[in-house]
């Protein structure tokens, strides 16, 4: 098990070596921040100053150098716009983010397991079929789409919840509404599939001539063995969540990181964007190392291999 750890390890760490570099530079070629942040009649002198004071008057492969180094101390940067160390920045809003993100798995795999075990129970019964059907149309509705939609209906026609902004409980519902969608409908498809072959198996069988009740044989024997596929495609949709949270994030002025990371594109805060990809990906890098490890348990064939 622990080679295969350390190759997926590995595996995780090149991509995100890979995609640091990338924003790195991706980032600069939207402009020059004193465009943005110096006046318009701003002197040749001005914006000398400015970009010598942020470094941005040294080549990008030199600033980008400076950027590893300062990783290496945990250092990625000062924010121009907020004059903060953008890390501190990131940090503080990463908690209202994984809260979100957090409610949302949770309920996209607790609905999921459910809808999906009783829908594998009894196949091409109606209630298969309405889970199946709306299982794929959630798995298909965009994100943004559904977002907007939801804000003309129950915000701007039936004045039930409010557009945007953190606050009490009804401000959750419209932002974990539209996460939730698309990975409880890929994932009640995935528990679906593999409770109809873990349902069909012999050691089922074997259980119900036993006279074993069908909550248990659902909910303990098949399920147990169906849910490796589901661990792996649950680990998927828990990235794509926080990435999802981007556009919610900023649809519905929700204070995390994916609108502050936004924010800071539109503004050319170089050392947010930075910061906020950095936490990001690493943080999904902890998470995918979890979920080998959850699946390794599972499975006796990684722990032996």
């Amino acid at each position: 098990m622990a080679s295969y750890l350390a190759r997926r390890a590995l595996q995780s760490l090149i991509a995100l070596v890979g995609l640091i570099v990338l924003v790195f530079f991706m980032a600069r070629l939207t402009g020059s921040p004193a465009d943005l942040y110096l006046p318009i009649d701003a002197t040749l002198e001005a914006r000398a100053e400015f970009n010598a004071r942020h470094g941005f008057d040294r080549p990008a492969i030199e600033q980008f150098g400076s950027f590893l180094v300062g990783l290496t101390r945990g250092d990625l940067g000062h924010s121009i716009r907020k004059d903060r160390p953008a890390l501190e920045v990131v940090l503080e809003a990463m908690p209202t983010t994984l809260k979100l993100a957090g409610v949302t798995m949770l309920l996209a795999i607790g609905g999921a397991i459910l809808v999906g075990s009783l829908a594998a129970y009894r196949p091409g019964g109606l209630f298969d079929r309405v889970a199946s059907i709306g299982s794929l149309a959630g798995a298909s509705a965009p994100d943004f789409w559904v977002a907007i939609s939801a804000i003309l209906l129950f915000s701007v026609s039936l004045g039930w919840l409010p557009t945007s902004g953190m606050g009490g409980p009804l401000y959750w519902i419209m932002p974990i509404g539209v996460l939730v969608i698309r990975p409880f409908g890929i994932l009640v498809q995935v528990v679906r599939n593999a409770m109809l072959g873990a349902l069909s198996a012999p050691y089922v069988k074997t259980a119900r001539a036993k006279g074993i009740g069908n909550r248990a044989i659902i909910f303990v024997h098949a399920l147990r063995n169906a849910m490796l596929p589901v661990i792996t495609v649950a680990g998927d949709q828990a990235a794509g969540i926080v990435n999802g949270a981007v556009i919610v994030e900023t649809i519905f002025g929700w204070p995390g990181v994916g609108k502050l990371m936004i924010d800071s594109i539109i503004q050319r805060d170089f050392a947010i964007i930075q910061a906020a990809i950095f936490v990001t990906a690493t943080l999904i890098f902890i998470m995918n190392i979890g979920i080998d490890l959850a699946y390794a348990k599972l499975d006796p064939r990684v722990r032996q291999g």
